[in-house]
């Protein structure tokens, strides 16, 4: 008789507003916490200062995006701000869910709508910042948009807050070490329950 493999693990969704530091608590987990699979996204934008492809995302052009479409590759995808593209691959989450490896998604609000439909048994972890004037610091601070684009991505975070009811759980976005810590303790309680 052969010994059960492990145990599919529940897959945790983290999104919420523009600039309230998704990427960043994602990349201090990546550096911390290695046993945490974090789902490298597919999108149609130009890479910023500092990203690699592969690592931060999967850089790809329209054409590519278009096949993985309609391949049904993608486990959920969306245009964002009327612009860029973006999808997370659907072979890797499901590969590392199977292996009961710790996994984490994290995308936009509209991507997290599309997965709940696709997968409701997964967690969904709302990161919300401190203040709006902090997001609206956040923003600005990084200097990585032009101001009609940073416009556009403040009328976008106001009806991105108002989804926080529609998450399991949410994370104030206060330090960044310290809200990664707190989902991944999120996270290790969720496997924990799952295996007892």
């Amino acid at each position: 008789m052969t010994a059960p493999g492990p145990r599919r693990s529940r897959l945790v969704v983290l999104a919420g507003p523009t600039a309230v530091g998704k990427g960043t608590v994602a990349a201090d987990i990546r550096d911390h916490h290695p046993e945490v699979w974090i789902s490298v996204s597919a999108t149609t934008r130009r890479p910023r200062p500092g990203e690699v492809h592969g690592v931060h995302y999967w850089f790809v052009d329209d054409t590519e995006f278009d096949r993985l479409v309609a391949a049904g590759e993608l486990l959920e995808w969306a245009q964002v701000h009327g612009a860029a593209r973006y999808g997370t691959p659907r072979l890797a989450v499901e590969e590392k869910l199977a292996e009961g490896r710790p996994a984490l998604l994290e995308i936009d609000l509209q991507g997290a709508r599309q997965v709940r439909a696709t997968m409701p048994e997964a967690l969904f972890v709302f990161l919300k910042p401190p203040s709006w004037e902090e997001l609206v610091r956040r923003l600005i601070g990084r200097g990585t948009e032009s101001e009609a684009e940073q416009a556009r991505r403040l009328e976008t975070a106001h009806q991105e807050l108002a989804a926080e009811p529609e998450f399991d759980e949410t994370i104030v976005n206060h330090e960044v070490h310290a809200a990664a810590e707190e989902l991944v303790a999120l996270m290790k309680h969720q496997q924990e329950s799952a295996d007892s």
